[in-house]
Order: structure tokens, then C-alpha cells, then sequence
């Protein structure tokens, strides 16, 4: 099996070479390079060249929001984990408005990063392969998984998020049929807190509702105890 490269971003060094030695040593099939802040971090990506980014939020230099933001403005598929102790509705929407694709809740087991990490990847792997060079109408939106760009009318264009996507396309599979609640936090959010990775993708669906309004054919609809439907015209 291919060696995953992650970059561990962390100011507290000595937890920052626990969790280099957990994935390392006691997981193996890792190489991980340690990063004290945002600023170093972003040096790093170019020297290193990860397959997945994980990073604490409150640094010295530069903050894990402002190095994503950073990120995303060259790269918008490189996986990106925050592990952090900040669960607020604010801090969740924070991360994921400048590009983070998951959340791991501080402290963790390697087994748990190690589940986080090749879930993310595996996502992101089957969705590039499926979603090459599709293109998808949703009422007078056009919706192009592969570049995560969603265009109104041929000229309004909105960058998402990978996980914006991948979010969007799963409700697109299924239009017109409910999609569990149950079957997005098993996809996006497996081995996360019920009440934390419900309150992810509540969040995800809010700015999915916004970037989708200038159609109001289209919906996303809450079947109370259940998921959710999307539906258009």
C-alpha cells in the first residue's frame, strides 16, 4: 500500500511528535512532517507535497483558518482535517467557509486520525473518478462536481468546497428521494460525534439552501426525523 504523506500541522511540539509517532510506529503506512504554525505549514506544503493536511486552529504566526484560506486559493482538493477542541456552531462554519473538509475533535487516538484521514481520501478518490468530466443542470444552475464550481444562468460563479460538493452531488443522485440523515454522517462524518457531525451538516446544508436561491424552483427540504430531499424543476 502506498505511503500516505501527511502534514501535521501544531504549535505544541511535544503533542505534535506523540501524534508523528502514533501514525508512524503504531499505525505505519504514514510519513509525517511537522509544522509549528500556519506560516510553516504553507512552506512545508511545497517541499513536501502532502496527501492530506492536518491542523490545529490557534497558532502563533499564522492560524489554521488563515493557512486553509491560503490553500484553497491554489489548491481545492488537497484533504484537510482540523483537529482541534473548538465545537461551536461559529468555529464549524468558520472552518469549513475557508475550505476544511472535516473536523477530528482533540484528544484522539491514532486509530481515530487514521479512520479520519483514509475516509477523507477515499472520498475524495471515488469522487474524482466518478465525477471526471460530468456536468449536472439543477434548475437554471449548472453544477460541475470535478472543479466544484456551481454556475447560475451561464455567468455567476461559485467556487465550493469539496465537501460542498460531494454533499450536493450525493443529493443529486437520489433527486426526489430522501437521503438519511443516517447515510451523510456514515459518508462524511463516520467515527465523529452524532451531535457534532449533525451539527456539520446542518451547516452544510444552510449554505447550500444560500448558494442555491436565485432558483426558487429549487428546494431542500427537511422531512422532519428523516434527511432530506432535493427537488427543482
Amino acid at each position: 500500500m502506498k505511503t500516505v504523506k501527511l502534514l501535521l500541522i501544531e504549535d505544541d511540539i511535544h503533542l505534535g511528535y506523540i501524534i508523528k509517532s502514533g501514525m508512524e510506529d503504531v499505525i505505519g503506512g504514514y510519513e509525517v512532517s511537522l509544522a509549528s504554525n500556519g506560516k510553516e505549514g504553507l512552506e512545508s506544503l511545497k517541499s513536501f507535497s502532502p496527501d492530506v493536511v492536518v491542523s490545529d486552529i490557534e497558532m502563533p504566526v499564522m492560524n489554521g483558518f488563515e493557512m486553509v484560506k491560503k490553500i484553497r486559493q491554489t489548491d481545492l482538493d488537497l484533504p484537510v482535517i482540523f483537529a482541534t477542541g473548538k465545537n461551536s456552531p461559529k468555529d464549524v462554519t468558520v472552518g469549513y467557509d475557508v475550505g476544511a473538509d472535516n473536523y477530528i475533535k482533540k484528544p484522539f487516538t491514532p486509530e481515530e486520525l487514521d479512520a479520519h484521514v483514509k475516509s477523507l481520501i477515499n472520498i475524495k478518490t471515488n469522487s474524482r473518478l466518478r465525477l471526471k468530466n460530468a456536468v449536472h443542470k439543477i434548475g437554471k444552475y449548472t453544477f460541475q462536481p470535478k472543479n466544484f464550481t456551481l454556475t447560475y444562468d451561464d455567468s455567476e460563479e461559485k467556487i465550493l468546497t469539496a465537501r460542498e460538493s460531494q454533499i450536493l452531488e450525493l443529493l443529486l443522485r437520489q433527486k426526489g428521494e430522501i437521503v438519511k440523515r443516517e447515510d451523510f454522517l456514515e459518508t462524511f462524518w463516520e467515527n465523529q460525534d452524532p451531535v457534532y457531525a449533525s451539527r456539520s451538516l446542518d451547516v452544510f446544508i444552510t449554505k447550500l439552501r444560500a448558494y442555491l436561491s436565485k432558483d426558487p424552483s429549487i428546494s431542500i427540504r427537511n422531512v422532519k426525523m428523516t434527511g432530506l430531499i432535493l427537488n427543482f424543476d
